[in-house]
């Protein structure tokens, strides 16, 4: 861990990014502190300029809301939604991956048939299908997402366990008697979870534009603020208030860049062949 971490902090781009991230995460659990009132209240007057009024600093939209409040609580949304979603088709990914790499045969070519024909259609397509017909909510959105995001994790996870499982600790394994469960998760699992720890980040940062997309075309939770709807509200008052949309864009675009750079750091920490260059 300690030589993880060390590899880790020498890329700066990281660091960064895993700063503004925790800014980001502080802002969104702190926002109910932050801004009292409910983001979707008209709180002053509409169409407010950005720093016209210290009390909302970047504006009011063409209700009178808290552009800031809708950032903060957007960020939630944004938040949970790529968390969320990751971990559900990141652990479908593992799952038949791994079945499809360790089993192999027929049962390897059925499952990489179906993970081929999800990758036939394109992912917003299905996402957005799949929203509309379960009905728009948070949970429908994460399953959504999960659903179009797992196929590259199986494919991944599949080519990682082809090559480990003929490997001679595995064969080790296999002679002195231990079940083939006990085996995938024990020895073949641990051993290719860094290429699927940095594939899990930058899928993060994949939900996050999913989400903004799908609430931009008017498919998100109205339960909760979003950058993606935000735009999508904005989109008729660009020429009159520009900074109705392009506020929430900035925030897309600054925390989808700061879990890249993470991803990319984390790349660099864990690829072996990354490693050993660094090293020479």
């Amino acid at each position: 861990m300690k030589s993880f971490l060390k590899r880790f902090s020498k890329n700066k781009g990281a660091i960064i990014g895993l700063i503004v991230i925790l800014m980001i995460v502080l802002i969104a659990l702190a926002a109910g502190l932050i801004f009292p009132s409910n983001p979707w209240n008209s709180v002053a007057e509409p169409m407010l300029d950005p720093f016209a009024d210290l009390a909302h600093p970047l504006g009011t939209d063409m209700l009178g809301r808290d552009i800031a409040a809708g950032l903060a609580y957007g960020a939630r949304a944004s938040l949970l939604v790529g968390l969320v979603s990751t971990v559900v088709a990141t652990v479908i990914g593992i799952s038949i991956g791994a079945v499809a790499g360790y089993y192999g045969g027929k049962l390897d070519d059925i499952l990489m048939r179906l993970t081929e024909f999800f990758q036939t259609i394109p992912a917003l397509a299905i996402a957005v299908v799949l929203v509309a017909i379960f009905q728009p909510s948070i949970e429908s959105i994460i399953c959504a997402i999960a659903v179009v995001s797992w196929p590259p994790v199986a494919r991944l996870v599949r080519g990682e366990f082809l090559s480990l499982r003929s490997r001679e600790f595995v064969q080790a394994a296999v002679v002195i008697g231990q079940s083939s469960r006990r085996i995938i998760f024990t020895q073949i699992l641990p051993n290719a979870m860094s290429p699927i720890i940095v594939t899990a980040s930058l899928m993060i940062a994949t939900a996050i534009l999913t989400e903004s997309a799908l609430s931009f075309l008017g498919l998100g939770d109205r339960n909760m603020m979003s950058w993606g709807f935000m735009i999508g509200a904005a989109r008729t008052m660009l020429r009159d208030a520009w900074w109705m949309s392009f506020m929430p864009g900035l925030a897309i675009v600054i925390t989808v860049l700061a879990v890249n750079l993470i991803g990319e750091g984390l790349n660099d920490a864990l690829n072996p062949h990354l490693r050993a260059r660094g090293e020479a």
